[in-house]
């Protein structure tokens, strides 16, 4: 589906049984990670639970990413919430949905959610959190390092390493055999397009936007995953939030924990779906009474 100019990959399931109720299902946009990501870590984890579970889910591959094209350049945060708000679009989706963001997916599905509040009825991060300045640099650091401090093939070797300590339980020939298959197609992503300069350099929200973002956050981390220490600040500035951790997970808790994550997701939207109905006025009415109320902080 040609979005923005750039052809993306574009996964759309249905709920399992159709919707002979006449009820229009939730729509749930799953949005993935950056460089070795796609939505197939959602098509095998989070699709199937949500399709079953009664929900709609949209999947897409990120430009430049997957069987998406790659356009040599347009890789900043903007550019990628302005593909996810076109898509929306094309697909002819009117009423607001509930984002789900893996890593930088997560970040992606939170500035749109500042940016298009009337578009999002709730937002869930997996391992992941804001477009600040330590993000920013942070993000530039871990860039530079794998692409200039470094000669190709011993960034290739440190970057798994890093990734197998710090991201997964998972352990062998076999599955570092993958990441350095996963690693290489991020190498050539790095290498043909303006991403490792894009990414840092990404339009930012400021606390005053996140403390005014309208849409319910659930940040969901593994207990041993690489944004914990940010759940406090988050928890302070963030109006409607809520933390779960997955016991003994690390970043990758999508994928080595789907039961778990497929759980939270479905109850989550399940949850706000019943509020943004209950603060729909009823005919004749004024509206006064709906919404919330209150904090969603616990």
């Amino acid at each position: 589906m040609e979005v923005n100019g750039v052809g993306l990959n574009v996964l759309r399931l249905t709920p399992k049984g159709g919707t002979d109720t006449g009820d229009r299902p939730p729509v749930v946009v799953c949005v993935h990670g950056v460089f070795i990501d796609s939505l197939a870590s959602f098509y095998f984890t989070l699709g199937p639970t949500l399709a079953a579970g009664g929900c709609e889910a949209v999947m897409f591959d990120l430009r430049g990413h997957g069987r998406s094209e790659r356009p040599e350049s347009g890789y900043t945060i903007e550019d990628f919430a302005g593909d996810l708000d076109a898509l929306l679009d094309r697909l002819g989706i009117d009423r607001p949905v509930h984002l789900v963001g893996n890593s930088f997916g997560g970040t992606v599905a939170l500035d749109y959610a500042a940016h298009h509040p009337e578009r999002v009825a709730s937002v869930l991060v997996i391992e992941s959190g804001p477009a600040t300045e330590d993000w920013a640099e942070s993000m530039r650091g871990a860039l530079v390092q794998t692409t200039e401090n470094l000669p190709e093939d011993q960034a290739l070797a440190w970057w798994v390493h890093m990734y197998g300590t710090y991201a997964s339980n998972r352990s062998g020939k076999q599955h570092e055999a993958h990441i350095a298959r996963l690693g290489s197609a991020a190498a050539r992503l790095m290498r043909t397009t303006t991403i490792v300069a894009d990414v840092p350099a990404s339009r930012l929200l400021t606390e005053e936007q996140l403390r005014s973002l309208a849409a319910p956050v659930l940040l969901v981390n593994g207990s041993d995953g690489l944004v914990k220490g940010k759940a406090d600040w988050l928890m302070s500035v963030l109006p409607r939030v809520r933390v779960a951790e997955v016991p003994g997970q690390k970043h990758s808790v999508l994928v080595e924990a789907p039961e778990a994550v497929g759980k939270l997701v479905l109850e989550w939207v399940r949850e706000n779906e019943t509020n943004a109905a209950a603060a729909v006025p009823p005919a004749g009415g004024n509206g006064g009474s709906g919404g919330t109320g209150g904090s969603a902080a616990e």
